[in-house]
């Protein structure tokens, strides 16, 4: 079913703060970069409890985030700007109808961290814990969570991938073999999935191009076992078919063609079907 979201940009800016809402949902994002913080101030909205995620540049492998709530985030940010150098925009959700309490937004943060320390597709050194779920009644909680399905849908909107859980059909998987390397796979829109669990290569071939970014990568989202390959703990999603194939066999290959499907059939050959119905 289509949905219908509004993007307002604040100044006209296609690179400044902007908010974003569903049609027919009180959730509403407003985007922030750190350079626009004295919008703060100009809105009475942004100075009341809200649920936020900061968020940082990919600077090594994993794109850094912390994720927050606050009675007021203006006063709130003013502590980040000073303490926490690496994050470049926020992400402040609020509420359109009413505002929302502080065990409402406490609520929201408990939820969030525990969603995206699953995924594990951000760096959240920030956020070392998990804290304790707030005690709200049935009813509340129930909206809450409706609530948090439109922070993961706003999310992923404006491409952060925080709360992107993948989902996979058993037809849709990909197989990849050679050097000890023994992954599963998907190809989306969202570029080339590699799935928890796939067995990976122990080394890199001398011509490898990315080694310490592979060696960083593999000690962020995978295990060593005592025959030196590594199983990977959570999916990770690459650019593109090669990059994914790369980091799993430790050396420069075609993707297109080294992931095949339970017959035999390379990615290639599967899209190009796709495109010629």
């Amino acid at each position: 079913m289509g949905k219908t979201v509004t993007t307002y940009l604040v100044d006209g800016d296609p690179k400044g703060t902007r908010y974003v809402f569903i049609s027919n949902k009180i959730c509403k994002m407003y985007l922030i970069p750190r350079s626009d913080t004295q919008i703060l101030g100009e809105r009475e909205e942004l100075q009341k409890p809200a649920f936020y995620i900061l968020l940082g540049e990919d600077k090594d492998t994993k794109p850094m985030a912390y994720i927050g709530e606050t009675e007021n985030f203006r006063e709130r940010v003013k502590d980040h700007d000073y303490k926490k150098e690496f994050w470049q925009k926020a992400l402040v959700f609020i509420s359109k109808d009413q505002d929302l309490t502080k065990a409402d937004v406490q609520y929201l943060e408990y939820k969030a961290i525990e969603v995206a320390k699953k995924i594990n597709s951000y760096n959240l050194e920030g956020n070392k814990q998990i804290p304790k779920c707030p005690n709200l009644p049935e009813y509340r909680r129930d909206s809450m969570e409706e609530f948090f399905e439109d922070v993961r849908f706003l999310s992923s909107f404006i491409g952060c991938s925080i709360f992107d859980a993948p989902t996979v059909k058993k037809e849709q998987l990909f197989y990849l073999r050679g050097r000890g390397c023994s992954a599963v796979g998907f190809y989306n829109n969202g570029g080339f999935t590699v799935l928890k669990d796939s067995v990976l290569s122990a080394d890199e071939v001398p011509s490898f191009g990315w080694k310490e970014k592979r060696i960083k990568l593999l000690s962020e989202y995978a295990i060593k076992m005592p025959d030196g390959k590594y199983v990977l703990q959570s999916d990770k999603s690459f650019s593109s078919p090669s990059t994914a194939a790369d980091f799993c066999m430790g050396s420069s290959n075609n993707g297109w063609i080294v992931w095949k499907n339970k017959n035999g059939q390379t990615l290639d050959v599967i899209i190009r079907k796709q495109f010629e119905k």
